[in-house]
């Protein structure tokens, strides 16, 4: 894999590229994701590939989804791609409900996401982070971070 010296990926020849199968099993779906170390820097990237396949479908993926129970997700934020390690939500407001649906589960289910949440986390060069998200950019993260606690809409 290509970095730049900031450790941050560029881009990939296609044959680094591993784009992983989607996880459909509810039983293994429903493990909560365990902390996540620079050691999975690998399954990230792999994560990532795997939302950039499927991102016509797709906004965001968290890496059960693929087969690994680590607490990583990879986010399509408005055309940028973001790898969050441990993302654990510090404040929320405006609750809302909405449809939403799922690679890994079919069909739309009804729930409740807030509008605005407040997020931790560690970036993909695993530097601690503190962001704000609003509108479809946080539902978005909600749907994940469920995903890590083994939570299915």
């Amino acid at each position: 894999m290509n970095r730049l010296s900031s450790g941050i990926p560029r881009f990939q020849p296609w044959e680094d590229v591993n784009v992983r199968s989607i996880c459909h099993d509810k039983q293994q779906l429903s493990i909560p994701a365990r902390p996540a170390r620079k050691a999975d820097r690998a399954i990230a990237q792999d994560l990532l590939d795997t939302l950039k396949a499927h991102q016509d479908s797709c906004v965001g993926m968290a890496a059960n989804m693929i087969g690994e129970p680590v607490s990583i997700i990879a986010v399509n934020e408005n055309g940028k791609f973001v790898i969050m390690y441990d993302p654990h939500i510090i404040r929320f407001a405006l609750p809302y409900e909405t449809q939403e649906s799922c690679l890994s589960v079919a069909g739309t289910h009804s729930c409740i996401r807030y509008d605005l949440i407040e997020v931790e986390y560690r970036d993909f060069r695993f530097i601690k982070k503190k962001k704000k998200f609003s509108g479809l950019a946080a539902q978005i993260i909600q749907h994940e971070i469920d995903h890590l606690h083994g939570i299915l809409i």
